[in-house]
């Protein structure tokens, strides 16, 4: 129907949330990930800047894979860029945004719910634009968690440390009685045992990452464009250290995550430096 792989990028580890739910919810559709390490992380920089590299990578997957879709696999970047990307290219653009808020308030009993993210995505104000949206009445408390993202990033997930900074960021939430926890950024499932233990077990956790798999099944079936055949092994790409994302990518992922390949950013200094070489 239509082999052409599905874009997938974030700014390192965290998108393979999305990724896996993807490759087992579509075990024959191909795959191009790219990881932006060299850059993360995104949630502390300024969203032009994210937007920036956003742009960059939908191109660069659009020009040299001929993606039939783009996922991006990060909020911070979904909030910066989603919209205009949209806009811009003539492929299906998904974000994890709206995915993740739907399942947030389907789970909700008391619709008084919380939401954690990098300092970007809660400061751009676009979770609380989408609960508002989807539900006028729900109780919402946002909460930004710097530091989270570099420990996932280092494949430390159960330290002392990050039971630390757990406790002290995620006070809000607890304080807020919430019963649903939306992981706003798809980093944070690595650390999803740490974040229950801290707001409680009776606090659902939703990841965006299902949901968003399935809204790309959806589309793939409205639009006819499903790939047939056998499956083929999925393509990773990192910006950063290949041999260190191969390394803690596949303890994240599991063992479709082999071989990773260089990225570089088109017009970046290293990417002229490859081309001269």
């Amino acid at each position: 129907m239509d082999p052409r792989p599905i874009g997938v990028f974030d700014s390192g580890f965290g998108g393979l949330t999305v990724a896996r739910a993807l490759i087992d919810l579509l075990p024959k559709e191909a795959l191009v990930y790219v990881g932006d390490t060299g850059r993360y992380p995104y949630g502390s920089k300024p969203l032009d800047d994210v937007s920036s590299y956003a742009h960059e990578i939908t191109r660069w997957l659009i020009e040299e894979h001929d993606v039939k879709m783009v996922v991006v696999a990060c909020n911070t970047a979904s909030a910066a860029a989603l919209d205009d990307l949209q806009s811009t290219y003539d492929r299906p653009i998904v974000g994890v945004i709206d995915h993740g808020v739907s399942s947030l308030l389907k789970v909700s009993r008391t619709r008084n719910v919380g939401v954690i993210g990098t300092v970007g995505t809660i400061g751009s104000g676009a979770y609380q634009t989408e609960v508002g949206k989807a539900d006028g009445d729900a109780r919402l408390v946002c909460a930004a968690c710097p530091g989270f993202v570099e420990f996932v990033e280092r494949g430390e997930l159960a330290s002392d440390q990050v039971r630390v900074l757990a406790q002290r960021l995620l006070s809000p939430i607890v304080d807020a009685k919430v019963d649903a926890l939306l992981l706003g950024c798809t980093h944070y499932p690595f650390l999803a045992r740490t974040i229950s233990e801290v707001v409680g077990r009776d606090v659902v956790l939703v990841s965006s990452a299902d949901e968003t798999a399935f809204g790309v099944r959806t589309m793939l079936i409205e639009n006819d464009t499903l790939r047939e055949g056998e499956p083929v092994p999925p393509l990773f790409l990192s910006s950063g250290d290949v041999e260190e994302f191969e390394r803690i990518g596949s303890m994240l992922l599991g063992p479709e995550l082999k071989n990773v390949n260089r990225w570089t950013a088109p017009g970046s200094d290293q990417a002229t430096s490859d081309q001269t070489e």
